[in-house]
């Protein structure tokens, strides 16, 4: 390991180490660790249907975890834990992942002997609270967010899609929707291209070469959202998609903020996708890894 990279190395742990305090002081200060983090993952995946015909689409795995645990581990790194997962299709997976969770991640001793004890020495089991809701096969997005309203009356809560992972930092993001006082706020990020792009110059000949910069420009929804419980004034049934009417009107009414997100995001919505995010998490290239 050369001294430049120990020298880098240790000024990213010291820039580390500082977020962690400023984080602490913040959730401490203003009680976000409340906030519920809403994850819908009911939907069917058609579109990378030779992984989610056996498995609902959250629960296909970037390297060796389902990316619905990158999702939870990128919440969590900023102090948030109390999470609340929109079941649909094959929901039952999920259940089942999570109620063996804390055992896979334990050293534990079965006594067989002794009135069949479980004793656990060791864990390394995330200190989550995970409250998993059926919101029905056919319910559209808004549908899922409606059904489990029960849950989500007094404060604002954060709400993602189960397929997209980022860096975007979610204090910051909490920061930004609590300033502006509006109803929503979305991250907007700009997608990478698929193709590499070439600038010219007078002519034919290439001037600059430029591989999967990001796209022409557009932002798009991201997902990363932060609601208020009035958001459920703009749904109406479990057939209302959330990026139709909700977000239209709520932009037509001033109450939709966008958050800019420049750094990374990547959906998981093909088979392409699945592969760009296991060889970049495999590779040590996985930039949505904020945790350590």
């Amino acid at each position: 390991m050369s001294k430049r990279y120990r020298k880098e190395e240790k000024i990213r742990r010291i820039g580390v180490a500082y977020e962690r305090i400023i984080l602490c002081a913040y959730i401490i200060c203003t009680g976000a660790w409340s906030v519920k983090i809403v994850i819908l993952a009911g939907g069917i995946g058609s579109r990378i249907s030779e992984e989610s015909a056996h498995r609902p689409k959250p629960m296909i795995e970037i390297g060796d975890r389902p990316i619905l645990w990158h999702i939870m581990k990128i919440y969590s790194h900023y102090g948030f834990n109390d999470f609340l997962i929109c079941l649909g299709y094959k929901g039952y997976y999920i259940k089942e992942y999570f109620e063996h969770y804390f055992l896979h991640a334990s050293d534990v001793t079965f006594d067989f002997t002794a009135d069949n004890a479980k004793v656990i020495h060791r864990h390394a089991a995330e200190p989550w609270k995970v409250t998993l809701v059926d919101t029905g096969m056919e319910t559209q997005t808004g549908g899922r967010l409606l059904r489990a309203r029960h849950f989500l009356q007094s404060d604002p809560f954060m709400v993602t899609y189960g397929d997209g992972v980022a860096d975007v930092n979610i204090a910051d993001l909490l920061r930004f929707h609590r300033a502006h006082g509006r109803l929503v706020t979305v991250t907007a990020a700009q997608p990478r291209a698929r193709f590499g792009a070439l600038h010219f110059d007078e002519g034919h000949r290439v001037a600059a070469f430029q591989e999967k910069p990001r796209g022409d420009g557009a932002w798009v929804s991201a997902g990363y959202f932060v609601m208020e419980p009035a958001v459920f004034n703009y749904i109406e049934s479990d057939s209302t998609l959330l990026e139709q009417e909700p977000l239209e009107n709520l932009a037509r009414d001033g109450q939709l903020m966008a958050y800019k997100h420049a750094g990374f995001w990547q959906p998981m919505d093909t088979l392409r996708d699945k592969r760009l995010l296991d060889s970049l998490w495999n590779e040590g290239r996985a930039e949505w890894k904020v945790w350590n």
